[in-house]
This record gives structure tokens, C-alpha cells and sequence, in this order.
């Protein structure tokens, strides 16, 4: 035990040594954090009301359920949606993906907390292992500086094994545009539909669900006029809650979606 000790405290181990514990911390904080949400119930994170403001709450690193509606609900920014997951940490641009300094040295494509975990155990027991061969405690200089180097090595090879089924489960699917939505029908979900407000809901292919901003042209109200580059019969009806309409633009600048009656055929 003693010997152990002197080797873990002793160099090149004991360059590990501390951030290994921060690292075990951390997991152990991550892990009965996610005890506690686990336990305190699901009734706000369930992805049913995906699409009216809420966030839908996935397994795992929390991935995000379908669209769930940040900003094109009421704050007219378009970022409607997330695909793909989140790491316990909350980034997305922390080392996911091929970019950033992980990403130059080959270990992008998962979250950095993941990474940096795996390095810092890996490069531990490398160092450990070969303190111990070298004669355990702190070695001579000159063979100090080699088992630190072996250990390095050893843990970015190691790491960047390990990695490689997990960047298939934290690949981020591309967001989906919200010009994807011209072409569908949506429920109307306001007591009225004009050229300045308006909202509906539209489903995604997935089934999830998203409330966007419509407007109507002014035209389109008017017994059978229609706006220019509308559907032939665009006039009709008159837009209210719970009624069916049809998407059939959608303008990039005030970020909402043009719509028009719309009735299935019997």
C-alpha cells in the first residue's frame, strides 16, 4: 500500500493523480444528479407538450425529443428544434463534433467531459504502470520523462478506440428547416389568423409537434382573392381555432409561415 501511494504522489503519476479525483467527482455529482431528476419525477420533461415551449427530455445525455419550439413559438428566431444529444456538462460545442482542440488531435465526435475522462484515467494507469516497472515511487529523470511520454501516448491511443462506437450514439442529426414544413397542413391554435398574428401547430414527420407563427394575406380573406404565387382556391373560410390549413410559403425575414384554408377530400 505504501509503495502505492508513494508511486501515485510521485512524478509522472501524481500529474494525473488530482484530475483524476476531479474526474471521479464530477461522475459521481453527474451520476446522483441524474438520480435525483430520475426520482423527483417526470412530469415536465416528458416531450408531450413538445412544440408549445417545453423541452422534450430523451434518455441518456438528455437529448432533445423532435421540435420542441425555441423561438418560432413567440420570439420569431427560427431556431426551432434540436436533434441529436447533449452531455451531462450542457455543451455542444465543447469538443462534440470535429471541431476544437480535441477534434485536431483525433478525439472529436463525443462530449469533452467523455473524452477528457477517458484520457485522464487511461494516461493515470499508464503512468502508474510504468512507475511501477521502472521501480515504483518517482523514477530517475531521464526515465520519468519516458514513462510520461509512453503514458501519453498510450492514452490517446486508447481514447481514441474508445471512442469510436461512441461517436455513432452522439452523432448530431442535422436540424431540420423550417422550410420543411411548406407543403403540410397545421391546426390553427389562435382565435384568428391575419397578415400581423397568428399561430399553429404542425406535426413533423417523426410525430412531434411545434408551434409556429402563420399569417394570412390579405387577399386570401377576401372572397376569392389569393396572395401572389398561392395555390389556385387559396380564398375561403375564415381562420380560427381548431381549424385545418395548409402551409404553403414561408418567409425568411419575419421568420413565420404563409397559410391558407385548407379541406380534405371526403
Amino acid at each position: 500500500m505504501r509503495e502505492f501511494v508513494d508511486t501515485a504522489i510521485g512524478f509522472p503519476t501524481a500529474l494525473f493523480s488530482f484530475s483524476l479525483v476531479v474526474v471521479a467527482a464530477y461522475w459521481t455529482l453527474v451520476l446522483l444528479g441524474g438520480l435525483g431528476h430520475f426520482h423527483a419525477g417526470t412530469d415536465g420533461h416528458t416531450g408531450a407538450g413538445a412544440g408549445v415551449g417545453g423541452h422534450g427530455h430523451g434518455g441518456g445525455f438528455h437529448g432533445h425529443g423532435g421540435f420542441h419550439g425555441h423561438g418560432v413559438v413567440d420570439a420569431h428566431a427560427g431556431a426551432h428544434g434540436h436533434g441529436g444529444g447533449h452531455d451531462p456538462s450542457g455543451g455542444h460545442g465543447d469538443g462534440h463534433g470535429s471541431g476544437g482542440p480535441l477534434g485536431a488531435i483525433g478525439l472529436g465526435g463525443v462530449p469533452a467531459t467523455i473524452t477528457l475522462s477517458l484520457l485522464i484515467a487511461l494516461a493515470w494507469f499508464a503512468s502508474l504502470a510504468g512507475s511501477v516497472l521502472a521501480g515504483g515511487g518517482t523514477p530517475a529523470p531521464p526515465l520519468a520523462g519516458a514513462v510520461l511520454a509512453v503514458a501519453l501516448a498510450a492514452a490517446w491511443l486508447g481514447t481514441r478506440v474508445a471512442i469510436v462506437p461512441l461517436r455513432r450514439v452522439f452523432r448530431e442529426e442535422p436540424a431540420a428547416s423550417l422550410r420543411d414544413f411548406v407543403g403540410r397542413t397545421c391546426v390553427i391554435r389562435t382565435g384568428r389568423v391575419g397578415v400581423d398574428f397568428g399561430q399553429a401547430e404542425v406535426t413533423a414527420d417523426d410525430g412531434s409537434s411545434a408551434i409556429v407563427q402563420v399569417r394570412r394575406h390579405a387577399l386570401d380573406a377576401a372572397a376569392g382573392g389569393a396572395p401572389a404565387g398561392a395555390p389556385p382556391g387559396a380564398g375561403g373560410p375564415a381562420l380560427t381555432a381548431g381549424s385545418t390549413a395548409l402551409i404553403f410559403d414561408f418567409d425568411p425575414d419575419g421568420q413565420f409561415f404563409w397559410v391558407m384554408p385548407y379541406e380534405q377530400a371526403p
